[in-house]
């Protein structure tokens, strides 16, 4: 059994990181309201932007340009975020799990990362870092947003890379957080393939009659996707970073919760070894007191 010593040292220890967990949750607590704020005020109009390119997009049957069609390269480019800081359970660890487990082979992968958690746990399992933006995710802006977006785009239609996905945690609520990989170029079909990721604002009677009309683009289609796609790739990539932020904030609060309470239970079974510690030594130099009158008289 420790003496009493060693348990009251432990114990001062576990209460000294009580104290750390405990400031930490109140600190991801306030930011997380922040994040939260910004996040539900954004998450409408990044929604719909999402919605109205796919439903354009999905209308302009038989054009052709790069954005729609893709290029003959065989390298995927993966817009990454994590955080830059631990300490929010499996946030990060989900993230670089997803984008691992996706069936992608790193020789043949470009990262543009956002997020040092991420740029390290993909650097082990093998795949190439080409852009780092981890300061970004410190204070999300959408100016940052359009130097990555412009970025990718130049690199996919230099032909580069042929494929461009966005991983990222969507913010759901206060406890729910899900790892997403969403892809955005080339942009054919994804009004399909996608839709459950963003939910509907408009009546079924509507998007019927929406998806019957004729998509007529002016002054032509090539000028008007060199236009409107790009600023759908920035707004996309800016609404990930802020739901990202709000996600981390909550990971975050969660795991500092979680270990601030193992802590209180930690400190209660140490609390209850000491005083049995402390209540063993106290009979046993009692029962000693005891044999020692005994054997003077």
């Amino acid at each position: 059994m420790a003496s009493m010593r060693d348990i009251k040292r432990r114990k001062g220890s576990i209460q000294s990181t009580q104290q750390i967990t405990k400031a930490m949750k109140l600190v991801s607590t306030v930011k997380l309201q922040r994040a939260k704020g910004r996040a539900e005020c954004a998450k409408p109009y990044f929604d719909a932007v999402y919605q109205t390119i796919t439903s354009v997009l999905s209308k302009a049957s038989g054009i052709e340009h790069p954005y729609l069609d893709g290029n003959d390269s065989d390298r995927v480019g993966i817009i990454v975020l994590t955080s830059n800081r631990g300490l929010a359970g499996g946030y990060n660890s989900n993230i670089v799990r997803m984008v691992r487990d996706a069936g992608f082979d790193p020789t043949k992968t470009d990262i543009y990362n956002i997020g040092k958690k991420g740029r390290d746990g993909l650097n082990r399992g093998g795949f190439n870092i080409v852009q780092d933006y981890s300061d970004a995710i410190e204070a999300p802006t959408y100016p940052e947003a359009m130097s990555i977006g412009t970025k990718v785009l130049s690199d996919y239609t230099e032909g580069r890379i042929g494929a461009v996905y966005l991983a990222y945690t969507r913010f759901k609520n206060t406890v729910v957080h899900q790892p997403t990989l969403l892809k955005l170029l080339p942009v054919e079909e994804l009004a399909t393939e996608q839709s459950e990721l963003v939910s509907s604002t408009e009546p079924a009677e509507d998007n019927d009659e929406m998806n019957g009309a004729v998509m007529n683009f002016e002054p032509n289609e090539d000028e008007a996707l060199d236009l409107i796609v790009p600023k759908y790739i920035h707004s996309l990539i800016y609404g990930a970073m802020i739901e990202a932020v709000a996600s981390e904030n909550g990971a975050r609060m969660q795991a500092m919760d979680s270990a601030t309470s193992n802590a209180e239970d930690m400190i209660n079974k140490l609390s209850l070894q000491y005083n049995r510690a402390r209540q063993g030594t106290i009979t046993q130099e009692l029962t000693e007191i005891i044999a020692g009158a005994n054997a003077i008289s």
